[in-house]
């Protein structure tokens, strides 16, 4: 599953909310932004044009600026936020977590906080890589979208959380399941029954598109100790809970092979009440 690199509607919506954007004041053009007491009103707005303008390190500058030079203001509030957008749209995910983490740190009651704690779980989950290699993001982002959904109910923030929450469960039982296989091809098959175990007991992986798989592999495995009752057994569950997986017709096939007939067939190949009944 590839989930890094997602981009949602909602991170700009809430952030413009946020910020409650203020009518703007041109600023003007600069190399690079030297410290001169300005008006907070001209800073702030200067770097939401720049925001407007997809200049993201600048605007990044003149929100920093705002919060150094008021940093007791109104304005200090909203720039930081402005800063976390800023840094995710330019891909600065350290930097984003960062400025996040401090905004929550200094205004923990705010309402405004519910988005510092999204983007958070957002910038992990951005930084999920392949199966393949560590999930270190993905678990970070999976502790981070359950804490917004728990914090903040019913609101926007936990809706697309719990959607990413199924990508990340998703993305981890993909994982579980790369190493079962590495070990299965190794002759690891106890360490390889673990990992695929893992998939079917665990709650939040049982709903994800790797359980049916996770069954089927057991069952190899067990087939290749010589396991009967325990591969016809996970064949069984297989076959009640995915009738229609083309996993459970390769369970059914092999189990088939090995004098252990599964009593559900797979979809496709049972016959009609009424051909059981009256054969020929």
């Amino acid at each position: 599953m590839s989930v890094g690199k997602f981009r949602s509607g909602l991170t700009l919506a809430v952030a413009l909310v946020a910020a409650l954007s203020i009518s703007a004041c041109a600023g003007q053009k600069r190399q690079r932004l030297a410290y001169e007491e300005r008006p907070v009103e001209l800073l702030y707005n200067t770097g939401y044009q720049r925001l407007q303008q997809q200049r993201w390190a600048d605007a990044i500058d003149y929100f920093q600026e705002v919060e150094r030079q008021h940093p007791y203001s109104e304005w200090s509030r909203r720039a930081i936020l402005m800063q976390v957008y800023a840094y995710y749209q330019n891909n600065n995910y350290p930097e984003a977590i960062a400025a996040s983490d401090r905004f929550v740190q200094l205004f923990p009651g705010n309402p405004s906080a519910a988005y510092a704690y999204y983007m958070k779980a957002v910038c992990n989950f951005e930084q999920i890589t392949d199966v393949g290699r560590d999930q270190g993001y993905a678990t970070a982002a999976l502790s981070g979208l359950r804490d917004v959904a728990r914090r903040y109910p019913g609101s926007a923030y936990a809706i697309d959380a719990t959607v990413k929450i199924d990508m990340v469960n998703d993305q981890l039982a993909g994982k579980e399941m790369s190493i079962g296989r590495y070990y299965q091809r190794g002759n690891q098959p106890l360490a390889a029954i673990n990992r695929y175990k893992s998939v079917v007991a665990n709650p939040d992986f049982q709903r994800t598109s790797h359980t049916p798989e996770a069954l089927y592999r057991l069952v190899e495995v067990y087939l290749s100790l010589g396991l009967k009752d325990e591969a016809t057994r996970n064949g069984a569950v297989l076959g009640f809970n995915y009738p229609g997986s083309p996993w459970y017709a390769e369970a059914y096939a092999l189990l088939t092979e090995q004098g252990a007939k599964p009593e559900v067939a797979p979809e496709g190949q049972r016959e009609s009440w009424l051909r059981r009944m009256i054969p020929g």
